[in-house]
């Protein structure tokens, strides 16, 4: 039950950072999106996603392996 838990706490976050570089890659080629009025605004909401999501994904990893172990600590 953990794991299924870990597991859709961590799809939420790849959803969002898929959704982050296609908005990216549209702003790239020129199509804009309804809730966007500028193509520049989409393009730093879009990295905005994909920063945001890589950070949780990074973080509840390094999180973990700390739990159990697998880093050392600091001096």
């Amino acid at each position: 039950m953990a794991r299924l838990a870990a597991f859709i706490v961590l799809v939420i976050p790849g959803i969002a950072a898929a959704l982050g570089i296609k908005l990216m890659r549209d702003a790239l080629f020129g199509i804009l999106f309804s809730p966007f009025p500028y193509i520049w605004m989409q393009f730093i909401a879009g990295f905005l996603l994909l920063a945001i999501s890589i950070g949780f994904f990074a973080g509840f990893l390094f999180r973990r392996d700390q739990r159990t172990g697998r880093i050392q600590k600091k001096k």
